[in-house]
């Protein structure tokens, strides 16, 4: 995945390994990573268990006034992908009496949040994403949301998949890092650390990286020699 590439239980690519190993190598510091559920990032950031996350919004924790909040990275969006046999989808309305696959703890625009929750369009949080998209295929969901380049990173991957992006896009957003009160370093160096990065293409430059990877991979190579 271009964010989070995880193998044997252990982060092994992906921008959060690049960034964080740069990072560490610049502050001469440790680095650890820990695998940790959408859901308890805020709690492990407060309690010191975590002292940072990337890839991360102010909107998607409940308390964001309690964290610090690098400036913006880069920008990305959630879209869908659904089956090409199936019409377009256009808009929220469109997706109302459907089923569509989620990430477990992931919040999603206010508008599609209150469509789950008076159930107009029917919320089916599924284990992964290599998971919902076999199910989308097989017609078993009516689409699938999540960040465009990690769905972009799947179909190059698997591009025997008979699916396609929706030309609707949910929510645009940037992307910061969050760090919490135990980070072991002032947040203003990690924030001008940050935005050196950003302002000298590195980040831009990992993330294309990590795009065309999945190209390359193994899986790919074999769905395109059928």
């Amino acid at each position: 995945m271009p964010y989070v590439g995880v193998e044997q239980q252990r982060l092994q690519r992906g921008l959060a390994h690049r960034l964080g190993l740069e990072l560490a190598l610049r502050l001469d510091l440790p680095v650890e990573f820990i695998e940790t559920p959408n859901n308890r990032l805020e709690t492990y950031l407060q309690q010191g268990r975590l002292h940072l996350i990337c890839n991360a919004n102010p909107e998607w924790v409940g308390e964001p006034q309690r964290l610090h909040w690098s400036p913006p990275l880069y920008e990305e969006e959630d879209v869908l992908l659904q089956h090409r046999d199936t019409a377009p989808l256009t808009s929220l309305q469109s997706l109302h009496g459907k089923v569509l696959g989620t990430s477990l703890g992931y919040v999603y625009s206010a508008p599609l949040m209150a469509a789950f929750a008076d159930q107009r369009i029917l919320r089916q949080d599924v284990r992964d994403l290599d998971t919902s998209l076999q199910m989308l295929d097989k017609q078993r969901l009516d689409a699938v949301i999540d960040m465009r380049r990690n769905l972009a990173y799947k179909l190059a991957q698997h591009p025997q998949l008979r699916l396609d992006f929706s030309p609707w896009v949910v929510q645009r957003y940037q992307v910061h890092c969050a760090y919490g009160p135990h980070l072991p370093v002032a947040a203003e160096r990690l924030d001008a650390l940050l935005v050196e990065l950003r302002d000298q293409g590195r980040i831009e430059q990992w993330l294309e990286e990590a795009l065309r990877s999945a190209a390359d991979s193994p899986a790919a190579q074999a769905a395109s020699a059928r």
